[in-house]
């Protein structure tokens, strides 16, 4: 850990264990259980919170099933300390097998704070056995159960680790969901086993299954994530024999993407959820990268020119989109439809672009992303025939052509994001987006693919 980190986990940890010993003092034990079942409570919850789904952009574990029950059947007081104890017990393995280090035995205490809601109004309200005249008051438990784990998170996320509120709530949404979904059936466990302790055992099959369930959604992820991988290494051969047959193009090429994916993100577009990239993502990195690939085909004497243009070698020119589909297209799958957004890759918001004069929302969005920050990629680049302009020029351009040559909303984005940047990194062009294509951009965002 960080010494930022250190301080706020075991500042959250020390203020779980007094508030523990607090709800310890105030709430009414008023029960009496056995220790044998209190162990197999806890050995279930250690084995349910090992349990782990990938869902959505976050992850979620199935111990509301034993959560429940717990605090049903053994003393109120107790239930927070025994949730640690199965989140210390589960995370022994990983550092038996050194996995994980010691230091982060802390979070055990950090991810147990939801359990207090829950005791405290249970305590206040229902502290006796499970009565359906009470689901109200279940239902209020939950909810601070939500309210509690939810706050300290997005406090404990934020300070030790710069995570956005939004981000955390976007990740633990997914994980309260599926504990809103288990909690149904985790109260009929808990009032048949109020009265039956052998009700329990059908815990154990259902964590098994959940289990079972979690192990082959991996496997599933993982050959995505090794298609992806395929993916990734074409997309990139690609690129190579684009830099192989005309440096300049290359270069360009690899300056738009990191724009791009920041402008994709500016306007929250196609997130990734779960380590799988949408598809709108995906189509946006890949034509970032593969928008100029057509002109290879372009003969080298037109493209490298260092004078103007002819009205006929623009005809020409304007080839290459519909030479980069024609290309794409028989690899199939995401670069099929990535060939689609490169052929669009100059069409115009006002329908005067080439070659198909598309116009608004007509032309797949994540042409028009790649479209305006090639302008502004190419006005703020050296050609054989102009020298690059200033940024702040570009951008007068960018915003003086919105809503005719390119989408007002993308034009905005790209407006913000360059402004962004200049006030962080100072007026110096980016020279990073090689580095991230090498090792960083595709690998974290390709790891895993959607495909089609």
């Amino acid at each position: 850990m960080t010494p930022r980190e250190r301080f706020v986990e075991w500042g959250v940890a020390g203020c779980f264990l007094v508030s523990a010993l607090a709800v310890g003092l105030l709430v009414p034990w008023g029960r009496s259980t056995s220790p044998l079942l209190i162990g197999g409570l806890v050995a279930l919850y250690a084995l349910a919170s090992r349990v782990e789904f990938e869902v959505g952009s976050g992850r979620a574990v199935p111990e509301q099933l034993i959560f429940v029950p717990l605090l049903f059947l053994v003393p109120l007081p107790l239930v927070p300390a025994l949730v640690a104890c199965g989140f210390l017990i589960a995370r022994t393995p990983d550092l038996l097998q050194g996995k994980e280090h010691p230091e982060r035995l802390v979070n055990a205490f950090t991810d147990a704070w939801f359990s207090l809601g829950p005791v405290v109004v249970l305590g206040a309200l229902a502290p006796g056995a499970p009565d359906l005249a009470d689901l109200d008051v279940y239902l209020l438990a939950f909810a601070a159960q939500v309210a509690i784990g939810g706050g300290v998170a997005i406090a404990a996320e934020h300070y030790g680790y710069g995570v956005a509120p939004s981000d955390t709530l976007r990740s633990a949404g997914w994980s309260y969901a599926l504990d809103a979904a288990l909690t149904p059936l985790a109260l009929v466990i808990a009032f048949a086993a109020s009265s039956n302790r052998v009700a329990l055992l059908g815990l154990v099959p259902t964590v098994w299954l959940f289990d079972l369930f979690a192990r082959e959604r991996r496997r599933r992820l993982e050959a995505v994530a090794d298609l992806g991988r395929a993916y990734q290494g074409t997309v990139m051969l690609m690129s190579d024999f684009v830099e192989f047959e005309d440096r300049p193009t290359a270069d360009h090429c690899r300056s738009v993407v990191e724009l791009v994916d920041a402008v994709a993100e500016e306007l929250r577009i196609g997130s990734v959820e779960g380590g799988v990239v949408s598809d709108v993502r995906l189509e946006v990195q890949f034509a970032a990268l593969l928008h100029d690939v057509g002109k290879i085909a372009v003969p080298k004497e037109i493209l490298n020119k260092p004078g103007r243009l002819t009205s006929d070698e623009l005809d020409v020119i304007k080839t290459h989109t519909i030479a980069g589909q024609r290309m794409l297209e028989p690899v199939g799958g995401a670069l099929r439809r990535v060939g689609i957004v490169v052929r669009s890759c100059h069409e115009r918001w006002d329908g005067n672009g080439y070659p198909d004069r598309l116009a608004g929302e007509e032309i797949p969005l994540a042409a028009r992303i790649v479209f305006c920050c090639d302008a502004y990629s190419a006005m703020t680049t050296d050609r054989p025939y102009r020298s690059a302009m200033p940024p702040e020029a570009a951008l007068d351009e960018i915003r003086a052509n919105a809503g005719t040559q390119f989408d007002p909303g993308v034009a905005s984005a790209v407006d913000s994001v360059v402004r962004r940047r200049r006030e962080l990194n100072g007026d110096e062009a980016s020279e990073q987006a090689p580095a991230l294509l090498a090792g960083g951009l595709l690998s974290e965002r390709f790891g895993s693919l959607h495909l089609g």
